[in-house]
């Protein structure tokens, strides 16, 4: 394998990684990519808005050949909209809890130190582009989206995730799952694919470029995170035993063939509702509407060839 050249990395540290269990794995790929020859610059801030400042900062007043990001699905977030389309790659330590866009790279998504290791070997070779989703609000400036956008139960859930203070952790989003599961919403949607607008009854809507949301579950089996496209799942209105009977098959990603599902694939999407907020990468967005477009290689990763 050829030496690797030296690069000047940003290394964008979770603010939360002070706490918990992945405390060290900031440190650790600053130790590891040191060791590598690389020049390394690690920043970790008090809050999520300070190290926005602080990551700007240096890719606007200085050369950067890299950003590497050390958190969850949370922290792509952050790095995608940093770098996308600027040409710098982005490189992940996945250390989250669902660490979907990793397990849709082909990264290791459950073992912090050996996605250190991977990084290391992957920073020898040429960064692979992958696609980026592009959202766009009216009165809003475009986000972008790694994996993909929610508008349904699932964003349901994050919601009111979000307004849980106990507990932390995954234990915060199984029981938010639940309380949406109880009241389990039914939403009128109006929904615009490539041009063709047609109005659902539904419980779930998705549009992404990953195969999972959550830690696995595979909403968008048949998604391809370079392949220019948009994969779109709607699932029609359910009881809440319909629900739960189809469930395990969309956890396990072979829910394609049940009629209450429709999956397709396309460019441009545009989803409307009353009183639902979409999610992007688990992120806020923002109320619907919201129209969501590919854009092919938008991003360059640190990430092994398809």
């Amino acid at each position: 394998m050829p030496t690797s050249p030296c690069l000047r990395i940003l290394v964008a540290i979770n603010p939360s990684a002070s706490f918990g269990r992945h405390r060290p794995v900031g440190p650790a790929v600053t130790a590891a990519l040191e060791k590598a020859g690389h020049d390394v610059v690690p920043l970790q801030r008090e809050s999520q808005e300070a190290l926005e400042t602080a990551v700007r900062s240096e890719l606007e007043t200085t050369t950067v050949d890299a950003l590497v990001v050390v958190g969850g699905d949370g922290m792509v977030s952050f790095g995608v909209g940093l770098v996308a389309e600027t040409g710098v790659p982005l490189g992940l330590v996945p250390s989250g809890t669902g660490n979907d866009m990793a397990r849709a790279l082909g990264l290791p998504f459950d073992d912090p130190a050996r996605a250190i290791e991977r990084l290391v070997e992957l920073l020898r070779e040429a960064p692979r582009p992958v696609d980026l989703l592009r959202v766009t609000r009216d009165g809003a400036e475009p986000t972008w989206v790694a994996g993909g956008v929610s508008a349904g139960f699932d964003a349901f859930v994050n919601e009111r995730a979000n307004r849980i203070r106990r507990p932390r952790g995954r234990a915060r989003y199984d029981l938010a799952l639940v309380l949406e599961l109880l009241r389990l919403r039914q939403v009128e949607y109006d929904v615009v694919v490539d041009g063709v607008a047609s109005r659902v009854a539904g419980t779930l809507v998705s549009v992404g470029n990953a195969r999972s949301v959550g830690g696995g579950i595979t909403l968008l089996p048949d998604a391809v995170i370079d392949d220019g496209l948009l994969d779109v799942l709607i699932v029609e209105r359910l009881s809440r035993v319909g629900f739960l009977r189809l469930f395990p098959r969309v956890a396990k990603g072979t829910h394609g063939d049940d009629p209450r599902v429709r999956l397709s694939r396309a460019r441009r999407v545009s989803i409307a509702a009353r009183d639902v907020v979409a999610y992007g990468d688990g992120e806020r967005i923002g109320a619907l509407p919201v129209t969501i477009e590919v854009v092919p290689a938008a991003l360059r990763v640190f990430a092994p060839a398809p």
